[in-house]
Order: structure tokens, then sequence, then C-alpha cells
């Protein structure tokens, strides 16, 4: 049977580096309020909400002086134990789910399976793309490196393959919309399933 309670968390961390204070309701309808003092990250977090319809709020400071790394890892790890938090026992979910985004010249494909063991596989994005300032602030590597840190904190098995692009942004956007339509997907209750969605009994 499906859980009534409600999927929301509220998680704060402070370390030397960041401060971060993070709160989503996984049944939401894709509001968000982003700020993270890294403009980029705030339009990747954004759109993450929006097409995952997980309401989002952010607020996150830290040594974007040295550079953007602390911040945007330490909101990543902080979304990622927020995710597992508000899934709870997991179950009546549909545990996985799979989206193919384009946006203009990009194509990025994403598949999410909620299944308790973090795992990364990430692979095509060009050549120099891991070293591109998007906006200024936002090393293209920390697109994998975000997904790796949703991945490890959330419990999720996540697959991500840019199939096409030459623009950074829409490179990245496109990633963070199909990994967002592919979690909306795995995290939506399936009327279908009782309990756990596992042989195992637990996710």
């Amino acid at each position: 049977m499906t859980s009534s309670a409600p999927r929301t968390a509220r998680i704060r961390r402070a370390t030397s580096e960041s401060s971060v204070e993070l709160e989503l309701n996984l049944d939401g309808t894709g509001t968000s309020s982003i700020g993270t003092t890294v403009p980029f990250f705030d339009h990747l977090l954004t759109a993450f909400a929006k097409h995952s319809l997980t309401d989002l709020t952010v607020r996150a400071s830290g040594d974007t002086d040295i550079d953007a790394h602390h911040t945007v890892e330490d909101v990543a790890i902080v979304l990622g134990q927020a995710i597992r938090e508000a899934l709870g026992d997991k179950a009546g979910i549909s545990r996985y789910g799979d989206a193919l985004v384009p946006l203009d010249e990009a194509l990025a494909q994403a598949v999410v399976d909620i299944s308790g063991r973090p795992y990364l596989v990430h692979s095509g994005e060009p050549d120099g793309f891991a070293l591109h300032l998007i906006g200024g602030h936002f090393t293209g590597s920390l697109v994998r490196h975000t997904f790796e840190a949703i991945s490890f904190h959330a419990g999720l098995t996540v697959h991500v393959t840019v199939l096409a692009g030459r623009d950074p942004h829409h490179i990245a956007e496109a990633e963070y919309k199909a990994f967002a339509r592919a979690f909306r997907r795995a995290k939506a209750h399936d009327p279908l399933v009782h309990g756990i969605p596992s042989t195992k009994g637990a996710l």
C-alpha cells in the first residue's frame, strides 16, 4: 500500500567552506526559490525542480571567492540527502524512470533507478566541456560531479548520456532536464505497485 505521509525534507549543512539550507517536497508542482550564489547552478536547480515536479528551496553561500566547487558540491550533497529522506520507505513508487530531452542542438538521456545503491554512469560530454566556464562561475566538470554527489547521497543508480551537443550551456541544461524527467517518473506513485517494488522487500 502506498504511504500517505508527506514526502518532504529539510536539511541544513554547515562547514568551513559553505553553508546550505535546503527544503523540498517530492509531491510538489515544481515551484522553486534558489539562491546558491552560483547563478548557472541556480538555473540548473530551477530546471530540476520544474521538470521533476519537486518543490525546492535552497539558500547557500560559501567560499566562491576561491572557486564555486565547494558550494556547488555541498548543495548537491544536501539535495541527495534530502531526496533520500523524503523518499521514506519507497513503498508504492514506480522506482524506474527514463527520459530523452533535447535543447536545440543538444540531446541528453537519463535513466534513474531508486535502488538504494549509489551508482553513476556518465558519458558523452564533448572534449573540452569539463574545462569550460559557463556563466563565468560554473565549470563544466561540475555537471558530472553534482550527479555523483546526488546519486551517492540519495541512493540512486543514474545513467546520463549526452547524445549530441555543441553549446556547453545547452548540454548541461539538457542533462539536468533529462535527469529531472527521469527522476519524476521514478519517484511517482504507481497504483499498481503494492509495497516495496523489489524482490528483496527493501530499497
